[in-house]
């Protein structure tokens, strides 16, 4: 897909400005939008929108669907009526330059459930039905979302594979009974996706007024602590227990000696493909209904994917196994039409993998702070070099700013942040 000629600015919602220790879809948001209007910019770069797990990191999600209550806005509730404004007066210190999730997360999570609780008992008749029309048309991943997340807080925030073994095996009568048990953290988890989702379409459609774009960002890979997996164990290479037998990750490179071991399940693209790409398909659909354009993060691994056996402690001894290439853009393109996605084609790329972004017309991206390093593949981001069809960066999310770049001691090469590389590392231990 041809995208129109345009610059903007790559910011997750997390780092706006605010009161209340993060970040939020509320007053700052849209003065976020203004800015760029006044800057003459036209696209709007978020990172993943989902319910943070391990790390906080938006990389790490407890759903591939869900939204973030952490980005909901208490200045939003209570206009709506559904959180006391004295509930706002009392505000813990926050840091103003960081968020401190440790002290945020606790906080917030009893507000919004103070709100849902409010919602639960005293909606109008029209605010419940605005909700359960909600609930009707997500019902296809909510219900196993707020389930999930429900009875994670039940288990006192362990990972799934630790749960009691017959919801942990997903025993029909097990499962029955733990819905019926957990009703009411139930409807609140429903609760916070209608709201997060409220307050996000009212931010998207006054963007989409100011004619500015939102792009959002689609991991490959979702992680092993989460509904997608725990709902459809099928689809990922698991063992017995629901371990993942094989996790992703990249080969020894330029940025670590090891490789980046992430720890994400594998998928199993057989059973996808016998499934016609459904759950891929829904996943983009679901995407697609959130925001104008799409990074698709790590494209390079649906044409091939680095596969690591889970019991290894770094990703040095893996392989390559080929993805499923063009059979899933067909399908997703089938259902959904031409996609508008831009292809994440970093690290190392192979003619392949540029034949398929260009079978589909995704454009590619370019890294100006990758420009000055001594490799090879610096020449492909220099700008001279820059082909028409890609969305040129400054840096991503992994870099450092432009400025903290141009002012370090190792200006002038290639600099990606080890935070990740150490998170994944982490990651495994608590699987």
């Amino acid at each position: 897909m041809r995208f129109p000629r345009s610059s903007g600015v790559l910011l997750h919602p997390t780092s706006l400005p605010g009161p209340f220790g993060v970040g939020d879809l509320g007053p700052q948001a849209i003065k976020f939008v203004d800015f760029l209007v006044a800057a003459g910019q036209t696209l709007w770069q978020v990172l993943p929108l989902g319910p943070t797990g391990f790390g906080d990191s938006p990389y790490q999600c407890f759903s591939s669907f869900a939204g973030n209550p952490l980005l909901i806005s208490p200045q939003r509730l209570v206009e709506h009526g559904w959180l006391d404004p004295s509930a706002t007066e009392k505000v813990p210190a926050f840091p103003p330059d960081e968020v401190d999730f440790a002290r945020v997360i606790p906080w917030k999570s009893a507000l919004l459930e103070l709100a849902a609780q409010e919602f639960l008992r005293r909606a109008s008749t029209n605010d419940r039905a605005r909700f359960e029309a909600f609930c009707d048309t997500a019902s296809g991943w909510l219900d196993e979302f707020a389930l999930f997340m429900a009875l994670k807080q039940h288990h006192k925030g362990a990972v799934w594979t630790r749960w009691d073994t017959a919801v942990r095996r997903r025993e029909p009568t097990a499962l029955d009974q733990w819905r019926e048990r957990l009703a009411e953290p139930i409807a609140i988890q429903k609760f916070l996706q209608f709201v997060f989702f409220q307050q996000w379409q009212e931010l998207r459609q006054y963007a989409q007024s100011c004619s500015v774009r939102i792009m959002g960002d689609l991991p490959i890979y979702v992680a092993h602590d989460s509904a997608d997996v725990w709902a459809n164990p099928q689809y990922f290479q698991l063992d017995d227990d629901g371990r993942p037998t094989f996790v992703a990750g990249v080969p020894p490179d330029y940025f670590s000696a090891t490789g980046q071991l992430w720890g994400n399940p594998i998928y199993r693209w057989d059973a996808l493909a016998r499934d016609g790409y459904g759950w891929w398909v829904e996943r983009l659909r679901a995407a697609l209904a959130m925001v104008d354009m799409i990074r698709l993060d790590h494209f390079r691994g649906f044409e091939a994917y680095w596969e690591v056996p889970a019991s290894e402690p770094t990703a040095v001894n893996g392989r390559w196994v080929k993805g499923p290439g063009a059979a899933l853009f067909r399908a997703a393109e089938e259902a959904l039409g031409k996609l508008p996605l831009v292809a994440e084609n970093l690290g190392v790329i192979t003619p392949e993998v540029e034949a398929l972004r260009n079978e589909f017309g995704f454009p590619g991206m370019a890294v100006l702070q990758f420009a000055f390093g001594n490799d090879a593949q610096a020449l492909t981001f220099r700008p001279h070099n820059y082909s028409g069809e890609l969305i040129a960066y400054t840096g991503t999310h992994d870099c450092d700013t432009t400025a903290g770049w141009w002012t370090s001691t190792g200006r002038g090469e290639s600099t990606l942040s080890q935070d990740a590389v150490q998170a994944d590392v982490s990651l495994r231990k608590n699987i």
